[in-house]
């Protein structure tokens, strides 16, 4: 008998080899690698070849990667154009469309062959960092700031962005953080990607679908949620009592509990020790204690955990990064896994067409308008 499950919870609809997570014991791994182990020793660049080639580059393959994202960052003229007409639009909404936007003027947008499949994704990560920092920067009336080839994937980002090139701390903080985000198996905005990846449709169509996923407050939005509550505070006197407000009234306290970890969120951790290191140089770097209250007092009164949208929270904004570009950043950085994703499914590809269970009414006759 066929089996429902509202959300598809539980149910296993595809074979992968590239995430794995034991949401009872907390663990999360990429190809075989710990993200504890990852996010000590490797670098956002070489979690990205990992994740598309199931293996850690050699030295000379990660130079050429470390290259190639460096070359495809400008974006199309048009492009830039169209960033600086909406300066009033949320910057998800701005980019999910940029991201169709890039398909259209992309050189190889039609050939799904692997070796340019690699080169759009390559080519599209590179592109999503510039657009969400060229959108930052028009919008609130700045210059635009051309990349520097010499700089990483994360400090590049950050460079452009904020016009000042970070030190190496906070350079190290939001490369993991990006490692982090890299990946996290069937999400909601993975299964929309592969979905549509299944139709043998474009990788830019497949990362809009994502992207628009993700876009909900119920997956990607909740970090900017968090930071929201977070900054209503100067004190964890007044954190913990208006937390114990909120709950008493029902409200819901975003950026705690997960779909999948059942204890803990494995990435929690690591992003809040890097907030806490990072804070003591931030002009409020007060918040962090907020957050830290905050969590304690959710961890008392619901038994519920953190997860790493709450935490990134202070540890993006010690990176002075506004928080309307969390989510974008969350897309940046999961580009790496929806490319593999969709790479997976175009392998060993079958349409993905679920069934529904009709509970409709039974068969009944019409009745012609002029008797109803």
């Amino acid at each position: 008998m066929p089996v429902t499950q509202a959300g598809l919870e539980g149910i296993v609809a595809a074979e992968s080899d590239i995430c794995f997570i034991d949401g009872d014991r907390g663990i999360l791994s990429y190809q075989g690698f710990n993200i504890h182990t990852l996010a000590e020793k490797a670098t956002f660049e070489e979690v990205i070849y990992l994740l598309w080639h199931g293996r850690l580059p050699k030295q000379s393959e990660l130079d050429a990667l470390k290259k190639d994202l460096a070359r495809y960052r400008t974006i199309p003229k048009e492009v830039i154009e169209f960033l600086g007409k909406v300066p009033k639009a949320p910057p998800m909404d701005v980019l999910r469309t940029a991201v169709s936007m890039l398909g259209l003027y992309d050189p190889k947008a039609r050939d799904n062959s692997i070796e340019a499949s690699v080169e759009k994704a390559t080519r599209l990560m590179a592109q999503i960092a510039t657009v969400v920092t060229t959108y930052d920067r028009l919008r609130n009336g700045r210059p635009v700031v051309d990349g520097d080839p010499n700089l990483s994937y994360a400090a590049n980002f950050l460079y452009t962005l904020t016009g000042n090139k970070p030190d190496e701390v906070m350079e190290h903080v939001f490369d993991i953080a990006l490692i982090l985000h890299a990946d996290h198996e069937l999400n909601a905005s993975t299964f929309a990607a592969r979905v549509t990846a299944a139709t043998l449709s474009d990788i830019h169509s497949a990362v809009t679908s994502a992207t628009g996923a993700l876009k909900g407050p119920l997956h990607g939005g909740a970090n900017e949620a968090a930071m929201a509550l977070i900054q209503r505070f100067k004190t964890r006197k007044e954190a913990r009592a208006a937390v114990l407000e909120m709950l008493a009234n029902k409200q819901k306290i975003m950026g705690f509990g997960h779909a999948v970890y059942k204890h803990s969120d494995p990435r929690h951790m690591i992003v809040k020790g890097w907030s806490q290191r990072l804070s003591p140089s931030a002009p409020d770097g007060y918040l962090f204690e907020v957050s830290d209250e905050i969590e304690a007092v959710v961890k008392e009164e619901k038994n519920l955990f953190p997860n790493v949208d709450f935490s990134s929270a202070s540890a993006y904004h010690f990176l002075d990064i506004p928080t309307a570009h969390f989510t974008p950043i969350f897309v940046m950085a999961r580009t790496a896994g929806w490319s593999a994703h969709i790479q997976e499914q175009r392998a060993n590809n079958k349409l993905i067409r679920p069934n529904a269970e009709y509970i409709g009414p039974e068969p009944r006759p019409f009745v012609p308008i002029e008797k109803r």
